[in-house]
């Protein structure tokens, strides 16, 4: 023998194995017929696991398989893209969605005074574009096809025109517009409208998802842009009024796609297709790329079916018009380190004595506060609900339902976050330095801007 037993390599069954064999059928509990059961056994096995095994594979292939792609092996929700090829996905949920998407042109009004050559010495006017954006049809609606965009987009527009795809231009009609939410409805006539967007569920979204702008950037026409989901909700200041005074904050949705000017009002959407935001606005500074923003949709819906029901989107109305006081003081120091308004030259003592007479702001007036007051919101004019309990010009307002209220933003967020319209609000305010409450019912804010 060598150095392995040869056993272990003869086909032979020697006395050795036999042995074991027996010894072997002893200790199992099918003694009779073991091997006959065993065979059986493993051929009931092997077709049951190779079944199942089919059936995976057959699930993966052409159900859908990827929780992503198909839904976890059930029945697809309408509108899925399926697709085996990752790459296609952005490529069919763009094509979905585009035909949908328009470009608005505001339009406003351009006058020429006298003497100008332009108008031959008289007074006249014109519509010229002075901005273009992107809207999203969401509805076909009595014949009227239903578009989202931005308020920015038809700010101040005297006319709104649409711009197929193909580029046909259509007259536009402002539904309702809401500069809080910066969101508008417009409708348009909808004969040759097949295709509206599918809304979907921003509440989905995850940080790094793959998401695809779509809009007009630049005035450039149709356009697609794609980049992930930087943050699902960010908190960004906002001034209303264009006056670099941060008056509210928006929750958006951070992301990296291109968002340039002209987009303003176009879809965000996902790889299914489905509208998850409405593109708004970006930061444009030296040292900043790839920081866009867009409204939630989920947030963006209740918004648009107010404006399509009402014409604007109903808030409890306080009726003042405000100055930060934070602001004044700023203002006033800038005065003395210019030395004030001056007394000499060019007409100015004029135009000083005309905002006295307006209520604008009396010039060389000081506010009258304790020295530990140094926030609060000055009332430039009170009107309605304010109005008629009392407040009015320089009062200066330190609480809401005795909540310290410094800043305009802090009114507006709690106004619109913790009252209902016709609920009744207690106004802590100063007037000559000396406090005062008042209290008195909401309003409907309505189509006051």
């Amino acid at each position: 023998m060598g150095l392995f037993d040869d056993d272990f390599y003869s086909t032979k069954v020697s006395r050795r194995v036999s042995r074991e064999s027996k010894r072997e059928d002893f200790a199992f509990p099918y003694k009779s017929g073991g091997r006959k059961w065993s065979n059986v056994r493993i051929a009931f096995v092997s077709s049951f696991t190779s079944a199942i095994a089919a059936t995976l594979l057959f699930g993966a292939f052409f159900g859908g398989g990827s929780g992503v792609i198909g839904g976890g092996g059930a029945a697809p929700a309408a509108g899925v893209i399926q697709t085996v090829d990752p790459l296609e996905r952005p490529i069919q949920a763009s094509a979905k969605v585009r035909p949908a998407v328009v470009s608005i042109i505001n339009e406003q009004l351009f006058s020429f005074g006298k003497g100008s050559e332009e108008a031959a010495g008289e007074e006249s006017g014109s519509l010229r574009e002075a901005g273009v954006g992107s809207g999203v049809i969401i509805n076909k609606i009595d014949g009227k096809a239903i578009i989202v965009t931005n308020y920015h987009v038809i700010d101040n527009a005297a006319a709104v025109k649409a711009v197929l795809m193909n580029g046909e231009r259509r007259e536009a009609r402002v539904v309702g517009k809401d500069q809080i939410s910066d969101l508008a409805v417009l409708e348009m006539d909808a004969k040759g409208i097949d295709v509206v967007a599918e809304i979907g569920d921003s509440s989905t979204l995850r940080a790094a998802e793959y998401v695809i702008a779509i809009g007009n950037p630049l005035g450039l026409g149709d356009s697609v842009s794609s980049g992930i989901i930087s943050k699902t909700q960010q908190i960004v200041p906002v001034s209303l009024n264009q006056d670099g005074v941060y008056d509210w904050e928006q929750e958006v949705i951070q992301i990296n796609a291109s968002i340039n000017q002209g987009n303003s009002g176009g879809p965000l959407i996902d790889l299914n297709g489905r509208v998850i935001g409405i593109n708004s606005m970006k930061i444009a500074d030296i040292g900043v790329e790839g920081i866009g923003f867009a409204i939630p949709i989920n947030h963006a819906m209740p918004i648009v079916e107010s404006l399509m029901k009402l014409g604007y989107v109903p808030r409890p109305y306080l009726g003042v018009y405000t100055l930060d006081l934070e602001q004044y003081w700023e203002q006033q120091a800038m005065s003395d380190a210019f030395g004030g308004s001056g007394e000499e030259g060019g007409g100015l003592p004029e135009e000083e004595e005309v905002g006295e007479d307006a209520g604008a702001g009396e010039s060389g007036a000081e506010l009258k506060l304790p020295d530990e007051v140094y926030d609060g919101v000055i009332v430039l004019e009170a009107v309605g609900p304010a109005k008629e309990a009392g407040l009015s010009f320089n009062d200066i307002i330190v609480k809401l339902d005795r909540q310290s209220i410094g800043s305009t933003m802090e009114l507006r967020k709690y106004l619109y976050g913790k009252k209902k319209i016709g609920e009744e609000i207690e106004i802590t305010f100063y007037r000559d330095g000396e406090l005062k409450v008042t209290a008195f019912k909401l309003g409907d804010k309505g189509t006051e801007e």
